[in-house]
């Protein structure tokens, strides 16, 4: 009999796991609501493809071992998530701006979904310190070290994408549904400012995450477990 690449139990837990935090809002589903109110479905649903290839880089990195390397080095890491809240804090500032000069209508909306909307997703998820805190202490408990470990990344990798697709997508076609009203001149300034504030919170919420982890640092706990090795 032909050995499963995970463990059954462990595996289920961990479905349990990311069905809850898939559908958690954080910097990522805050993205893509903003993203779809301002740009509509399919911008909506590049960014989100682009967040989903950048959880790919992460899982392709934790089979290299770059974990150790962020564990390392956690203040270059920070400097990365500092700068990717700074990005996402720039595009809400604009956002405002743009509602208080009363020229955020329809033009956001008429933007082909391209390069833009895809580079803009991968940014804020790459940047994003929920990543390492994903992969050094919610990831590794479910991992078994006497199995195969690309096997076991795989399906982990699976399984996270999967949810995040189903969760972000919805969140972000929710944002596009909003947008239906934008031929109101009234709801369009208030609907261009509350897309700045959501993309204002996307960031706080990076930069608070980015915060915890310095405090973890500094106040590690009494007899801290060592993460579980991410590369053989």
């Amino acid at each position: 009999m032909i050995p499963l690449p995970v463990d059954p139990t462990r595996f289920a837990a961990f479905l349990g796991v990311m069905a809850v935090m898939a559908v958690t809002p954080g910097p990522a589903n805050v993205f893509a609501i903003a993203t779809g109110a301002q740009r509509g479905k399919a911008a909506a649903l590049t960014a989100v493809a682009g967040m989903n290839l950048a959880t790919l880089v992460w899982f392709a990195a934790a089979a290299l071992g770059l974990g150790w390397i962020i564990l390392a080095f956690p203040r270059i890491f920070r400097m990365v998530a500092l700068a990717g809240a700074a990005y996402v804090a720039w595009l809400g500032l604009k956002s405002l701006l743009a509602a208080r000069r009363g020229d955020g209508g329809l033009a956001p909306l008429n933007v082909k979904p391209g390069r833009s909307a895809f580079r803009d997703g991968f940014t804020v998820q790459i940047s994003n310190p929920k990543a390492v805190l994903f992969f050094t202490a919610v990831l590794p408990p479910f991992l078994d070290p006497a199995r195969p470990l690309p096997l076991q990344l795989m399906a982990f990798a699976c399984a996270t994408i999967g949810f995040d697709l189903i969760s972000m997508s919805t969140y972000g076609l929710g944002g596009a549904a909003l947008a239906a009203r934008m031929d109101e001149p009234g709801f369009r300034r208030v609907f261009q400012a509350g897309v700045g504030l959501l993309l204002l919170a996307a960031a706080a919420l990076m930069a608070g995450a980015s915060l915890c982890m310095v405090l973890m640092e500094e106040k590690p706990l009494a007899g801290p477990a060592r993460p579980v090795e991410m590369a053989e």
